[in-house]
């Protein structure tokens, strides 16, 4: 959330309630340990900011058009929706070659933990949290860079 432009309604406190009226929909779901936990959290708050960026990029939101604030008005800035959904669309290609690091992406990014904080909640050394870091980073770059050209 702390990447997302000013104007962004959705507080990071909307997203964890969101995420939680989410977790706990499912009566019988029990949570086997924190990183199984974890897991659905940024599982949860990944399909929400997903799910939002899709619905303001819709035609009906205004999609094709761009977002100007009078402020900054001879500053072109890209929308922040299409960086969130091209980082989606990669990290599901990246899931299916590598589903843990894939795992410590969601963590880091749609959680915002820390890498070691991400380790622990794997269980993970830090060293390999911080060699899953730099190889997800490269490869989502990659990726993103791709897809756009």
């Amino acid at each position: 959330m702390s990447g997302e432009c000013a104007g962004h309604t959705l507080q990071a406190t909307a997203l964890v309630h969101e995420a939680w009226l989410r977790l706990v929909a499912a009566e019988q779901q029990t949570w086997k340990n924190r990183a199984h936990f974890f897991g659905a959290a940024a599982e949860a708050m990944r399909r929400i900011l997903i799910d939002r960026a899709r619905s303001k990029r819709a035609l009906r939101h205004g999609g094709g058009q761009q977002r100007v604030d009078i402020e900054d008005i001879e500053v072109a800035a890209p929308a922040q929706e299409e960086v969130l959904l091209a980082v989606n669309d990669a990290l599901e290609k990246f899931a299916v070659h590598d589903r843990e690091a894939a795992d410590l992406v969601k963590l880091r990014y749609f959680v915002g933990m820390t890498t070691e904080d991400a380790a622990q909640t794997l269980g993970l050394s830090e060293a390999t949290a911080y060699r899953y870091w730099a190889y997800a980073r490269a490869w989502l770059f990659k990726e993103i860079n791709s897809s756009t050209t």
